[in-house]
């Protein structure tokens, strides 16, 4: 009597990967090197800011007059400054300072500039002529003097510093927001909320802010970039982070009368500078490219 073959099971499918929009800009914002390059160097970044007290393996601002301006050595990876504090320690924690500002500064940017831009957009009217006025009026001062003017209107520390920048980048934020919400607003889905009675507060917050949400991730990315070097010219010129907090601005003030015979007090503040920034700059672009709906 011949057996009976069971039937052969079929081969399981492999599972579905999720679709919605920023599971696909997700794809395809990892298939851009530069900007899984950027996003590393930032999570690094962020890696040192947390965790700087564990990280610095010396106090940023203890000093010791037996090892003023030494070169790099096994005790010394950085260096040591003009009163012989470890560089390296404190350029760790100037980590610190510098995405504190960064972040804080752009979070200032969006609280104020965001709202303002979607009454703008949304409202129309003279209440768009007069903002947009004002916004022009700001626009027409260079971003980095008008954060100078008010951190010195403010006076001179971390938390003004930051608030000096944020108010500064205001206008920016409101010019994309409101030209976002011009776009917008006049979509289908937009007409269909107004059709079936949504108040104008639910449509701005409801349908028109989360469509207009891509660009301005993109934009608040490379400010963070913006701010970050904001804060370390501040600081260079006595009107961020004060000493002896260390801050990567400060530091380059310092070291600026000591390049020729320590050019490792200059060198690796100004390199953190130049890798924050250019980070933040490849993952903006990034972003910019991966959130864009036109994008396969």
């Amino acid at each position: 009597m011949a057996a009976v073959l069971s039937p052969r099971p079929a081969p399981s499918a492999k599972p579905a990967l999720p679709d919605g929009p920023w599971h696909r800009a997700w794809r395809r914002l990892r298939r851009r090197r530069a900007a899984m390059f950027g996003l590393a160097v930032v999570v690094a970044f962020i890696v040192l800011a947390l965790f700087a007290g564990w990280i610095a393996p010396q106090d940023p601002i203890a000093t010791s007059w037996g090892a003023i301006r030494k070169a790099p050595s096994a005790e010394h990876w950085f260096g040591t400054d003009e009163i012989g504090r470890d560089v390296f320690s404190r350029v760790v924690w100037g980590t610190r300072a510098s995405m504190l500002a960064g972040v804080v500064s752009v979070s200032i940017s969006l609280l104020l500039g965001v709202p303002i831009g979607l009454a703008a957009g949304f409202l129309g009217g003279w209440i768009d002529a007069a903002i947009s006025r004002v916004i022009d009026a700001f626009l027409a001062c260079p971003f980095l003097i008008l954060a100078i003017a008010l951190a010195a209107f403010l006076g001179p520390s971390l938390t003004n510093a930051m608030i000096a920048i944020g108010v500064s980048a205001t206008p920016i934020f409101a010019r994309l927001t409101r030209g976002a919400v011009i776009h917008v607003k006049v979509e289908d889905y937009i007409e269909a909320a107004r059709a079936l009675g949504a108040s104008p507060l639910r449509q701005a917050l409801r349908h028109v802010l989360p469509n207009i949400a891509a660009p301005l991730i993109v934009q608040a990315t490379l400010a963070i970039a913006a701010a970050v070097i904001a804060e370390a010219s501040l600081s260079f010129l006595g009107l961020g982070q004060q000493p002896p907090a260390p801050s990567w601005g400060s530091m380059l003030n310092t070291a600026k009368n000591y390049v020729d015979n320590a050019p490792w007090m200059a060198i690796w503040p100004g390199l953190s500078i130049f890798l924050l920034v250019l980070a933040f700059n490849l993952l903006g672009d990034g972003l910019r490219d991966a959130l864009d709906p036109r994008q396969i």
